[in-house]
């Protein structure tokens, strides 16, 4: 079984009351891993220039076979359903 984030893009207003019915799916599938909103942040790099974070406000852990498989976590996701950008990454093993 491989492990997924599904990283939730700032691009669509999401229902808030979509979230407990959605993570309550995600649990009683028994493949959720936990998730959680992100605040603001800050980019480094070695040469001292700074950018404000943006893009990404949140993330949802899955376990699922395939990236395919893994798919099947967007019905339901609040911001997948309100039309924003939900990307799902597979997270290496050890």
């Amino acid at each position: 079984m491989n492990e997924y984030i599904l990283l939730h893009h700032d691009d669509a207003s999401a229902s808030e009351s979509g979230w407990d019915a959605y993570i309550a799916k995600l649990r009683a599938s028994g493949q959720f891993d936990g998730g959680s909103s992100i605040g603001e942040g800050a980019s480094y790099r070695k040469s001292g220039t700074t950018k404000p974070t943006t893009g990404v406000v949140g993330f949802v852990r899955v376990r699922a076979v395939n990236l395919e498989a893994a798919r099947v976590f967007l019905d339901g996701n609040p911001v997948y359903e309100a039309g924003g950008t939900v990307e799902i990454r597979l997270l290496p093993k050890d």
